[in-house]
C-alpha cells in the first residue's frame, strides 16, 4: 500500500475537529491584556517623567560622577622667613600616586617594579588596590619628581600622578622647634607652621574637568578657580644667632652629660625673640621615629622652679620700696637661718653682706632677710608684673603660664623660699622676658615672635634708678668674687645670675638632680640682649649655674651682639679666674 506524505495528512485535519481551536475565548482576558499593556507604558511614562523631571538633578550628579571631576588646584603654603629674608620653611612641588584600584591589574608584571620604586611591600601595594566601593585611592604622598616620573613611565593602567607640595626646612633641626612643621595635608602641626597656619596656608582653586575611561581630561566644563597662595612670615629670629645658640647649647649638654638645655636670646630694644633653642632636636625633614623628648619645645612649655635667678627681683623690690640701698650692710653670718623647722643656708658663712654683694655672692640667708621685710603682696605684685605666673605673649601651642600661688595662701617658709626662687615655677621664656625689666630702665617689654622695627612701650616695674642699680649688681655678679666669672666676654661688658635648683621629684627633691641656670645682658650700660641659657640634669661632676650655664651665654652673647653690630665697650679682655663662688642649691 502506498502511504501519504505526513504533511500532506496533516494539512487534510479539518478545523472544527480540534476542541482547543473551536473553544470561545471570554472576552475579559483580551481586555485584561490590553489593560496590562496599557498598564505598562503608563509605569514607563512615569518613571521617564521621573527620571527626566523630577528626580533629574540626582541622576545628572550621578551620570557626572562617571565622567566629570572636580579637580582641587592645591594653593602655595607660604614661606617662613628669619629676620634677615633667610629661608627657614618653603614649599616644593611634590607629586602624589594615586590609584583607580578597579583600572589596575594587581597581576601586573611591573607592579613589583613599582612597590620598590616607592618603597613599600608588594603586598601593601596589593592591599591599597584592593577593589572595593573606592574608585579613588592614596598609594603615596608627596613623592620626588624623579621617583614618579619612573612610577608614571612604567605605564600601569590606573596609577595616576597628582601634584601637590611639599614642606622643606632647609636650616634643618637648629630652628625645628620654632618653625615646627607641616603634616601631609599641608596642615601647621607644631611651632610657628600651627601658630601662623591660616596666614601660611592660603586657599586652594578648582578645576571641573569632563574624564574619559582611562581618567584623561577631555573637557573644561567650568571656568578654572585660580588657587590663593598663603603669605609669607618673617619672624624675629635671626638664624645664624639661632644656629650658634643651638650648637653651643649641644656642645654644653653633651660636655656635662646632660639631659637637655634650651637658651633664648631676646632683643631688649623691641621685645623681638632672635633665637629659641632646644636640644635635643629633630630634624624636620625627616620625622621617623620621633619621640616626645625631642618634639617639646623646652623654653616655653616646661616650667621649673628657677633658684637664685630670682634673687635680684627681691633686691629691685627692696630698692625700690626704700627699705634698703646697695650700700646697706646685711648681717648674714653664721651663713645658716632657721625658720618653721627649715634650715636656709649659704654655701660659705660671709659674715655682713651690703644689699649689692648679696647679689655678687648669691646670699639665701641675706637675699631671705630682704624678702622678709616686705609685705607678701608687694612681692607678689612685683612678680606678676614682671611676667610671672602669665602666659607669654607669643602666640606659641604649649606655651606655659607657670605657678604663682596667690599672696593671701603664702606662709612664711614659703615667701623666704619664693625670694630665692623655690615654691613657684617659671619657662625660660617668661624667666628672660622678666630679665627685660632690668635692661630697659624698669620696664617688661611684650615679646614678639615678628619681626618689628621700632621698640614698644613696656610694663613699668621698677624705677628707672632701681633697675640701674640692679644692673650694677649683676656686673658684679659676673666680675671678680662673683659667682658667675665665666660669663664674661671679650669686648662686652655683661651681667647676670646663676641658678642651681634641686629637681623636685615627687613631693620632695631629688638627691642629685639639678637644673643649671644663667640669665644675663650685655653691654651693662645700654643692653641689647638679654639672654637666658637652662641646663637640665648635669651629672658631669659639675653643676653650678656659673659653670655650666654661664659659658654658653657668654659665647651666645659675644657672638649675638657681633651680628647686631653692636659696638664693643671694653677695650681688653676681661680677667677671667677658673673658680667662681657659687651659690648653694637648697
Amino acid at each position: 500500500m502506498k502511504r501519504k506524505p505526513l504533511a500532506a495528512s496533516a494539512r487534510s485535519i479539518p478545523y472544527g475537529s480540534s476542541p482547543l481551536l473551536t473553544s470561545a475565548t471570554p472576552a475579559w482576558r483580551s481586555r485584561f491584556i490590553v489593560a496590562m499593556l496599557a498598564l505598562g507604558f503608563v509605569g514607563l511614562a512615569g518613571r521617564a517623567a521621573y527620571v527626566q523631571v523630577i528626580g533629574n538633578d540626582f541622576f545628572q550628579r550621578q551620570g557626572e560622577v562617571r565622567y566629570a571631576r572636580t579637580l582641587e588646584l592645591p594653593a602655595s603654603r607660604g614661606r617662613i622667613l628669619d629676620r634677615n629674608g633667610m629661608i627657614l620653611a618653603t614649599s616644593v612641588v611634590a607629586q602624589s600616586v594615586w590609584a583607580d584600584p578597579e583600572d589596575v591589574d594587581r597581576d601586573h608584571p611591573r607592579l613589583a617594579e613599582a612597590a620598590r620604586l616607592l618603597g613599600m611591600p608588594l603586598a601593601e601595594l596589593r592591599r591599597r588596590l584592593e577593589v572595593g566601593e573606592r574608585n579613588f585611592v592614596w598609594i603615596k604622598r608627596q613623592v620626588d619628581e624623579p621617583i614618579a616620573r619612573q612610577v608614571q613611565a612604567l605605564g600601569i593602567k590606573g596609577l595616576y600622578l597628582r601634584k601637590e607640595y611639599k614642606r622643606q626646612y632647609p636650616q634643618g633641626e637648629a630652628v625645628a622647634h620654632v618653625v615646627g612643621f607641616t603634616n601631609v595635608e599641608d596642615r601647621g602641626q607644631e611651632g610657628v607652621e600651627l601658630a601662623f597656619d591660616r596666614t601660611l596656608s592660603g586657599r586652594p582653586g578648582s578645576r571641573r574637568v569632563i574624564k574619559d575611561r582611562l581618567g584623561r581630561i577631555v573637557e573644561d566644563v567650568r571656568d578654572v578657580v585660580p588657587p590663593v597662595d598663603g603669605k609669607d612670615l618673617q619672624l624675629s629670629i635671626d638664624a645664624k644667632v639661632q644656629f650658634f645658640a643651638y650648637q653651643r647649647l649641644k656642645e654644653a649638654v653633651q660636655q656635662h652629660n646632660a639631659r637637655s638645655g634650651s637658651a633664648v636670646v631676646l632683643d631688649a630694644q623691641t621685645g623681638e625673640v632672635l633665637a629659641l633653642a632646644n636640644y635635643p632636636s629633630f630634624n624636620p625633614n625627616d620625622r621617623r621615629g620621633l619621640t616626645g623628648e625631642q618634639l617639646r619645645n623646652r623654653a616655653l612649655t616646661d616650667s621649673f622652679e628657677p633658684g637664685s635667678t630670682m634673687k635680684p627681683f627681691i633686691a629691685a623690690l627692696a630698692l625700690d620700696k626704700g627699705l634698703v640701698t646697695p650700700e646697706t650692710p646685711i648681717p648674714t653670718a653664721p651663713g645658716r637661718l632657721q625658720m618653721a623647722g627649715f634650715t636656709i643656708s649659704d654655701v660659705h658663712p660671709y659674715g655682713v653682706l651690703t644689699v649689692a654683694e648679696v647679689i655678687q655672692k648669691s646670699s639665701n640667708v641675706g637675699t631671705v632677710k630682704m624678702a622678709m621685710q616686705l609685705p607678701p603682696r608687694d612681692m607678689w605684685e612685683a612678680y606678676a608684673q614682671a611676667g610671672f605666673g602669665h602666659k607669654p605673649e607669643v602666640p606659641f601651642p604649649g606655651a606655659t603660664s607657670g605657678r604663682l600661688r596667690a599672696y593671701k595662701t603664702w606662709r612664711p617658709i614659703e615667701q623666704a623660699t619664693m625670694s630665692y626662687g623655690y615654691s613657684l615655677s617659671v619657662s625660660l621664656l617668661q624667666l628672660a622676658q622678666a630679665y627685660t625689666v632690668f635692661a630697659r630702665d624698669g620696664d617688661r617689654v611684650p615679646l614678639t615672635l615678628l619681626r618689628t622695627e621700632q621698640p614698644v612701650p613696656g610694663v613699668r616695674v621698677y624705677r628707672p634708678e632701681t633697675a640701674h642699680a640692679v644692673r650694677r649688681m649683676l656686673q658684679m655678679a659676673a666680675g671678680p668674687g662673683g659667682t658667675a666669672q665665666l660669663a664674661q666676654t671679650v669686648g662686652y661688658s655683661v651681667g647676670g645670675k646663676t641658678g642651681t635648683a634641686r629637681k623636685q621629684e615627687g613631693r620632695g627633691y631629688a638627691a642629685r638632680k639639678y637644673r643649671s641656670f644663667f640669665v644675663g645682658l650685655a653691654p651693662i650700660e645700654q643692653p641689647r640682649v638679654v639672654i637666658a641659657v637652662m641646663v637640665d640634669e648635669p651629672s658631669n661632676g659639675v653643676i653650678y649655674g656659673g659653670a655650666v650655664a654661664a659659658p654658653v651665654f657668654s659665647d651666645v652673647a659675644q657672638q649675638t651682639l657681633r651680628l647686631l653690630g653692636v659696638q664693643p665697650d671694653m677695650r681688653v679682655q676681661p680677667q677671667i679666674v677658673a673658680h667662681a663662688i657659687e651659690e648653694e642649691p637648697v
